[in-house]
């Protein structure tokens, strides 16, 4: 199953339906974890409209508000078709998050208090990627509107300054190094995190962004995707929470020697974000074996599920790992890629039927793995779709 992604044949897999579930029950799966996550009771919910016009989304495990959560909220309410959600998040971006001047203009404070108050000035740039792609779709999807719902326009403000950002003698620094394509972990760093890297969203921004800068997102897809295959363990798939440039581990913030070439919480969403750029684009084979080569390991290595914190050449460290659900949702992402490998097809098959006999995570740490749950169960079932414009 080599055949080419979504991007060209504008047709979805729905991995859970090739497995033999219901697709009506899928549907239902799909619709309640969104429910739950945005509008069920408050011990389940993430979404707080506590505003006329707006919402924040909350880290219940630091009890604040971050542009990851934020943006990935805005993904999934433009794939849900949820436009009061999606702008009702926008509007809190906008109003408490996005710097207007100063050094970071156009740029958003990655955390908030849950009342709009800063508790950080700096940006984290997963944020800014998928405000854009977010963005677009609802460009596509709604149509523009006046500001601040002129989408597109929106999204490619935001992308200007992740490329443009301190030319010209002006403050500040660019989201993406010039030199070699790859995303920074701040806009001050000269090293990465594996998965900000989105291949398949610079494909789109190639397309929709200001036409100047769209060969500069077209380079970025391919350096990603080479990255990616730097930073991925050759034997276990698994990548690092954080990386240098060229692909080797590095620790971080004084972290004891096991945060360096650690497989840990960010890492979580490199083989999700592999699934999803197969889905979309499908180009490149290493993506099935590196996927089916990560899922060997959970499976032969973890057979009870008592998922830990690995280093990423297999090496288990003894501590549980902090969003056990996590790995499972993404595990299963992961076969939207490794399903295509006929060696691992059986890995990928056992991790979508974990996943799909698994509930959302409740508690106090349930937004990181509910975010990546609601992500998987977009993907597999087919709904997680590149929008495009009305007239295309």
């Amino acid at each position: 199953m080599n055949k080419k992604g979504a991007f060209y044949t504008g047709e979805y897999r729905n991995v859970f339906a090739e497995y033999g579930y219901d697709p009506a029950e899928i549907d239902r799966r799909v619709e309640e974890t969104y429910e739950e996550m945005f509008h069920g009771p408050a011990d389940r919910t993430l979404f707080h409209p506590d505003w006329p016009d707006k919402a924040s989304f909350e880290d219940t495990g630091n009890v604040d508000a971050r542009t990851e959560g934020m943006s990935y909220a805005m993904m999934m309410a433009v794939q849900m078709d949820r436009q009061e959600d999606f702008d009702r998040l926008w509007n809190f971006s906008m109003t408490f998050m996005q710097h207007k001047d100063g050094l970071y203009r156009g740029y958003f404070a990655w955390t908030t208090a849950l009342d709009g108050t800063r508790n950080a000035d700096g940006p984290a740039p997963d944020g800014e990627e998928y405000y854009a792609l977010a963005l677009f779709f609802a460009s596509h999807r709604w149509g523009d509107r006046e500001a601040p719902y002129n989408y597109s326009e929106q999204a490619r403000a935001i992308l200007h300054e992740c490329v443009h950002k301190g030319e010209n003698g002006e403050e500040g620094r660019a989201m993406w190094d010039p030199d070699n394509f790859l995303i920074r972990f701040v806009p001050e760093a000269d090293h990465t995190d594996a998965s900000y890297h989105l291949p398949h969203f610079y494909e789109l921004f190639a397309l929709w962004a200001n036409e100047e800068d769209r060969p500069f997102w077209k380079k970025a897809a391919e350096a990603s995707r080479e990255y990616l295959h730097k930073a991925c363990h050759p034997v276990t798939g698994l990548a690092p929470e954080y990386g240098e440039f060229d692909g080797s581990p590095r620790g971080f913030m004084g972290h004891s020697i096991n945060s360096v070439s650690r497989y840990y919480s960010d890492a979580y969403r490199v083989p999700a974000n592999i699934g999803l750029d197969s889905l979309w684009f499908n180009v490149d084979p290493w993506q099935h074996e590196n996927n089916g080569k990560l899922q060997k390991f959970f499976c032969e290595t973890e057979p009870e599920h008592d998922y830990r914190v690995y280093m990423i050449d297999g090496t288990i460290v003894d501590e549980p790992a902090l969003h056990p659900v996590a790995i499972i949702a993404t595990n299963a992402e992961a076969s939207i890629a490794s399903s295509q490998a006929e060696a691992y097809s059986a890995y990928a098959r056992e991790c979508v039927d974990l996943f799909w006999n698994t509930p959302l995570r409740t508690g106090i740490r349930r937004y990181y793995d509910n975010c990546l749950y609601m992500f998987a169960m977009l993907a597999l079932s087919g709904h997680y779709r590149i929008w495009w414009p009305k007239e295309a």
